[in-house]
């Protein structure tokens, strides 16, 4: 009998790399897309990346190898003997939590086919340890929202603040096409931050109080100041160096079309930027990221009542 698990793509909203060092960060889950685990019986625990025409198993190393053995080990059972196939809308290295969602679904999988609870906890720790393979030093952003699937504020090594969002917000989500992992620019701003730490702290606290402030204002529902803080951001980023021509490209054209803000999203030096815009301006930002060399544009609205706190 075939089983299945799933698990969310994420976009942060604001406060990446600054999250690495104990400022807060917004990061919202992007539900309807998403990476699906399917088993299968089989004679021995296999991996099959159907995006990627790629077969392994357990002799072979590889961060969802890893992953498995820790699930396993965790519940004190053997690994089952079942195919694992794997298939990901979420673009590879574009700042959308693929890893993590991969990690997350195999995860859950795993607890669904061993019959054991997949406890939240359980595996939000257990994908952490396999975005340390992945990034070096992650935040723990992109596992926590995947994992819990809701609107966080966070704060690494602090509990959990589920966001609860008053009004309506529409994302555009512009692809560069450019596929740049992580730990390249997180490891880059660590070397910055270390040889020169009195202009680059500075920046790092602006970040910080830029997602306070937009965590205060999604009580409110005010999109127009969300944005400025949103592109406000974005200079930030470009002083850590994290950016890039095609996301500072992108980032411009959604604000000549009409976007309240725009920024790049994630580790940066590629993938992807967002941009919030009305349900006017919707369709103008949309084109105008096309025409400026966006690979597509995802589209996303998040409403306040569905992400309530409990």
């Amino acid at each position: 009998m075939r089983q299945t698990a799933s698990a969310c793509a994420k976009v942060i909203l604001c406060g990446e790399h600054a999250v690495v060092y104990g400022q807060p960060a917004i990061a919202l889950p992007l539900s309807d897309v998403r990476v699906t685990a399917t088993a299968e019986p089989a004679e021995t625990l296999t991996f099959v990346l159907q995006d990627l025409n790629e077969t392994f198993d357990l002799t072979q190393t590889h961060p969802i190898t890893e992953l498995a053995m820790r699930v396993c080990e965790a519940l004190n059972v053997p690994p089952p003997p079942i195919a694992v196939h794997l298939s990901s809308q979420i673009p590879i290295a574009s700042g959308l939590g693929s890893g993590a969602a991969i990690a997350t679904a195999v995860a859950r999988l795993l607890c669904q086919v061993l019959e054991r609870p997949a406890d939240p906890e359980f595996i939000n720790t257990l994908v952490y340890e396999s975005e340390k393979r992945f990034h070096g030093t992650p935040s723990g952003i992109d596992n926590t929202v995947i994992v819990y699937e809701t609107p966080i504020y966070f704060v690494r090594d602090k509990p959990i603040e589920r966001l609860t969002l008053i009004g309506s917000y529409t994302l555009l989500i512009g692809d560069t096409g450019v596929r740049a992992p992580t730990h390249i620019p997180v490891g880059d701003v660590r070397r910055l931050y270390e040889a020169e730490p009195d202009r680059i702290g500075p920046v790092i606290e602006a970040i910080g109080k830029i997602s306070r402030d937009i965590r205060h204002l999604l009580l409110g529902g005010d999109a127009s100041a969300i944005g400025r803080l949103m592109t406000d951001n974005h200079r930030l980023l470009q002083t850590l160096t994290v950016s890039s021509s095609e996301l500072d490209s992108l980032v411009m054209a959604a604000l000549k079309a009409g976007a309240l803000g725009a920024k790049m999203s994630g580790g940066g030096r590629g993938g992807n930027m967002i941009a919030l815009v009305t349900p006017q301006t919707r369709a103008a930002v949309k084109d105008t990221l096309l025409q400026a060399g966006a690979v597509h544009v995802l589209e996303t609205t998040l409403q306040g009542h569905e992400f309530s706190s409990p």
